[in-house]
């Protein structure tokens, strides 16, 4: 019976392990070169995803901002605070600021941000909400299972185009009849063959 159990309790810690938040990150906010604040500036000044994330609807990478989209803004208004001193500091230098990527997917993973966007799938549908995130951390393990959760089902996530970057969505109580409608009207197919992801 000692044996069965030890075996048993290692295949649950290991199990545990691979899904815990020391693999996948999640939970975990990485130390960035700048304590950049998603809350502070989408829910308390209102950015939309859009404004620095600029090639998320036409591009399979969603874009990380380049010093002169935060310049836009820090070259008026915190002008001499050492938290954007880094943004100043790029400015002048040239060199770009070497952000830690949180969505990091494996290289063997094929993932394009404009195809989901294009379909109805919303930012925090995967992102959380990073309107509630002082530094960001993922919430999503995007481990394989979890993509297919989606792919499988579309209907259950999907939202309607004018939504997708609309951080305070809520599925609506008739999402059961409203989901397959939407994926019939912007053509979404249920893929799950591998090559959809492994390319």
């Amino acid at each position: 019976m000692s044996v069965i159990t030890l075996v048993a309790s290692t295949i649950a810690v290991a199990y545990i392990a691979d899904r815990g938040p020391w693999s996948t990150s999640v939970a975990l906010a990485p130390v960035q070169p700048i304590e950049f604040s998603h809350k502070h500036h989408v829910k308390d000044d209102g950015i939309d995803c859009r404004y620095c994330h600029t090639s998320v609807e036409t591009s399979g990478f969603a874009g990380i901002p380049p010093t002169e989209t935060c310049m836009t803004c820090h070259s008026q208004i915190w002008t001499t605070a050492s938290v954007t001193k880094p943004i100043r500091d790029s400015w002048q230098s040239g060199k770009s600021i070497e952000w830690v990527r949180v969505h990091d997917l494996p290289d063997f993973v094929y993932f394009n941000h404009s195809i989901h966007v294009n379909k109805g799938i919303g930012c925090s549908s995967c992102h959380g909400q990073v309107n509630e995130m002082p530094m960001m951390w993922k919430v999503n393990t995007l481990n394989m299972n979890w993509c297919l959760s989606c792919h499988r089902d579309p209907a259950k996530f999907i939202r309607p185009k004018s939504e997708v970057f609309n951080i305070n969505y809520k599925y609506p109580a008739n999402q059961a009849e409203l989901g397959p409608k939407l994926v019939k009207e912007y053509h979404v197919q249920s893929l799950t063959d591998c090559i959809t992801c492994h390319r």
